[in-house]
């Protein structure tokens, strides 16, 4: 029986005496009790003995969630967290702290590898893929540093205006006075130190490759807008109560990103990778899998403000072609200007389901997609198969979403011919895959 047992059928405070097992997708490990109840448990990891407090769940759960509060017998790859706010009950944000940062990428590359064979069948081998987690440039430092990676970090405000983040799947505010893997643009705006009254969040924005920042309140229902004073030149935009739409209050409503030698514009807090990074990252290892050649046709779905459509433009030419689609309406009026300069480039809006049947086309030669976190569905992969190109690239922010889709794509004809994973969200439980696809028949 637990310690600390409550009467009513909920379990949570509970504690447990535990070993913990693997690793799972999500930023937590696996334990069983004696009873055999799973548990999924946060601040742990694997092989350690640990006394783990439930957080979430009942006698009639499937499994229970649960903290581990007291280390009894610790991993060689613990350390101290170096933050204050990553700690049972507090911060959200980070999952993997306590974890030596060599071991924070094993820990992903384990999930990378478990949601691939559980949902593709699919081998490290099978799917191209040596199993590494690769840093990125500048990220490999020493355990108890922790890289200043995150360009954009929406903050929290608690009823009393104080900035901060919520805890683990809650709504719940964890007022800080720092985040430690802000990037150095938004740390230094200072939106800690202010208060925020009547906000219910407050955004900061620090581009890569320019000196932009900029904030997007959030006001509670019937709030007036504070006088924004920080501490360093800032625009400032509002999302309206009535549709949810992205307003400028003063300043520009963009920001200007920097990414394989291109200037992008991203409007009103549209959709840009994080890490600074990131975006060249994903680039390099995209184009180095697909080999674009002059006169290629191509296509980039779920294109953003066009990172890949400018790419592949590019390389293939004048006399190749590119089709973005994305749903955004904004992000598709910033995609139409960052790509003006290419004759042979065409954004359309709206979401690739419905789109791509629409544009008449047969047949290309490449294709990108970048779909959002759910993956892009068995409808969109059989599609994309019947188009007959000779290399597709998928880029992935959820492993899981991934692995269903290449099940998909061998359904439909197409194998994985290399995978690459990277770690562009240090601390957390995110990693960033690419996969590139060829016809099943081709040899290697």
């Amino acid at each position: 029986m637990p310690k600390n047992a409550p009467e009513s059928s909920s379990l949570v405070g509970a504690e447990y005496e535990v070993e913990i097992g693997p690793v799972a997708h999500g930023g937590h490990c696996i334990a069983r009790t004696d009873e055999g109840r799973v548990l999924f448990v946060r601040h742990a990891l694997p092989g350690e003995r640990v006394v783990a407090r439930v957080t979430e769940g009942d006698e009639t759960s499937r499994f229970l969630r649960a903290d581990a509060v007291t280390v009894l017998d610790a991993s060689k790859d613990r350390i101290p967290a170096p933050c204050p706010y990553a700690a049972p009950g507090r911060c959200g944000g980070c999952d993997w702290q306590h974890a030596k940062p060599g071991a924070q990428r094993r820990l992903k590359g384990e999930v990378v590898a478990e949601q691939l064979h559980r949902l593709a069948g699919l081998t490290p081998e099978e799917a191209g893929w040596d199993g590494t987690v690769v840093p990125a440039e500048g990220d490999k430092l020493p355990a108890g540093e922790v890289p200043q990676w995150r360009t954009r970090v929406q903050y929290a405000v608690d009823a009393a205006g104080r900035a901060g983040l919520r805890r683990h799947r809650s709504h719940e505010v964890e007022p800080i006075d720092h985040c430690m893997i802000a990037a150095e643009g938004v740390s230094e705006l200072g939106v800690e130190k202010r208060e925020w009254p009547g906000m219910a969040s407050v955004e900061a924005i620090a581009a890569t490759g320019s000196q932009d920042r900029q904030v997007i309140l959030t006001p509670r229902p019937g709030a007036r807008l504070p006088l924004v004073e920080l501490d360093k030149p800032v625009s400032v935009l509002r999302v309206e109560e009535k549709d949810g739409g992205v307003h400028r209050v003063h300043g520009r409503p963009f920001v200007r990103e920097r990414a394989d030698d291109r200037t992008y514009r991203v409007g009103n807090g549209g959709f840009w990778q994080v890490h600074p990074k990131a975006a060249d990252t994903l680039v390099r290892a995209v184009m180095q899998g697909l080999l674009p050649r002059k006169g290629d046709t191509a296509l980039d779905l779920y294109c953003g403000v066009g990172l890949f459509a400018g790419a592949l433009a590019d390389r293939v030419g004048d006399k190749g072609a590119v089709l973005g689609i994305e749903s955004g309406k904004r992000a598709v009026e910033d995609a139409r200007h960052n790509l003006q300069g290419f004759d042979r480039v065409r954004i359309e809006q709206g979401k690739v389901d419905q789109v791509l049947p629409r544009t008449g086309i047969t047949e290309v030669d490449l294709i990108v997609l970048d779909p959002p976190r759910a993956g892009a569905g068995k409808q969109v992969v059989r599609h994309l198969a019947a188009l007959g190109a000779r290399r597709i690239a998928y880029v992935a922010c959820d492993p899981a979403a991934l692995a269903r889709d290449l099940a998909y794509f061998r359904e439909s004809g197409y194998k994985p011919r290399t995978l690459r994973a990277f770690d562009l969200f240090p601390m957390t439980h995110h990693v960033e895959c690419v996969a590139i696809l060829e016809p099943a028949g081709k040899g290697a």
